[in-house]
């Protein structure tokens, strides 16, 4: 553990000013750091950073540069998926001496796509305090930016690396009545839109790479436009978030429907043949359950 020197009392620069911190209540701070500008921080982050007796990070380098930046000395620990059952006593035994525990990760907003959430469990189970420092998000970052509805969304992380996973996944989300997030590497980039446009259909989508960054890009287009454009271009560097929006509206007519429900109700039941035109044709289910029953008592 990397100790901070003596110094003055605990604070933080900004623009040359020295802007002193008040020691934040003992607990675990969840605390989120900028995903790329340093400027997107807040103030309440800053003080807590400033404050902590300690600070978990993913990466001490990592958290040092944004540290130097606003002037700030605190003592590091690394707390990453590959040491944490190591770190984790050592972090619950600081909260159990009453000390205030600052949680960073190396960019955005801790517990998003990395294992500070069993952190959290444990500290919460040992009836430890714990205090959300919201702030940056390439999730939140990537969706603003793309266009698509944001009124019901879900974060879905990285998909899996080979084609028969990702097309597993992707199947299981593919009824999700929201817009879809993703992260993902470059150079998986055009073969998981390919299998988003095969799996998903033909949606609206958009690629944000190097959000908040000197070379922030967004693409917008559907995903089989999306996939045809990086699939002839060298695989993009950075960061990658993918939007996609919610399924498709699907119009089915009513002869379309009793054709299909009769088909079924020959080989299933009115519950079976209800799932299954469901999944068909993305209506309600309640209601598909309704006409087939219909359908089978002859009216």
């Amino acid at each position: 553990m990397k100790k901070a020197e003596e110094g003055p009392a605990p604070g933080f620069f900004l623009e040359g000013v020295r802007i002193p911190a008040r020691a934040p209540a003992p607990g675990l701070h969840v605390v989120a750091t900028p995903i790329g500008n340093l400027g997107d921080i807040t103030l309440r982050a800053l003080a807590t950073l400033a404050a902590a007796d300690l600070i978990a990070c993913e990466d001490t380098r990592v958290t040092a540069v944004l540290l130097r930046h606003y002037g700030i000395e605190r003592p590091l620990l690394p707390y990453h998926e590959h040491n944490a059952a190591e770190q984790r006593p050592k972090l619950l035994a600081a909260l159990a001496e009453g000390k205030a525990v600052a949680l960073a990760s190396d960019a955005g907003t801790p517990l998003v796509s990395d294992p500070g959430y069993r952190l959290v469990a444990d500290v919460l189970a040992a009836g430890h305090k714990v205090v959300p420092i919201p702030g940056a998000s390439a999730v939140l970052a990537a969706l603003v930016a793309a266009g698509l509805p944001t009124d019901t969304f879900l974060f879905a992380g990285l998909l899996p690396p080979k084609e028969v996973g990702r097309r597993k996944r992707l199947a299981e989300l593919a009824a999700v009545p929201g817009s879809l997030v993703f992260f993902e590497s470059p150079q998986r980039l055009a073969a998981s839109l390919a299998d988003m446009a095969a799996v998903l259909g033909d949606r609206p989508a958009a690629m944000a790479r190097e959000l908040t960054k000197a070379f922030e890009t967004v693409r917008r287009g559907s995903l089989s436009a999306l996939a045809s454009q990086f699939a002839g271009e060298p695989a993009p560097k950075g960061e990658i978030v993918v939007v996609v929006g919610p399924p498709l509206e699907k119009t089915v007519a009513p002869e379309d429907i009793d054709a299909l429900l009769r088909s079924l109700l020959d080989t299933k039941s009115v519950r079976e043949t209800a799932d299954e035109a469901a999944a068909l044709t993305g209506l309600s289910r309640r209601d598909l359950y309704q006409r087939a029953l219909a359908l089978k008592d002859g009216r």
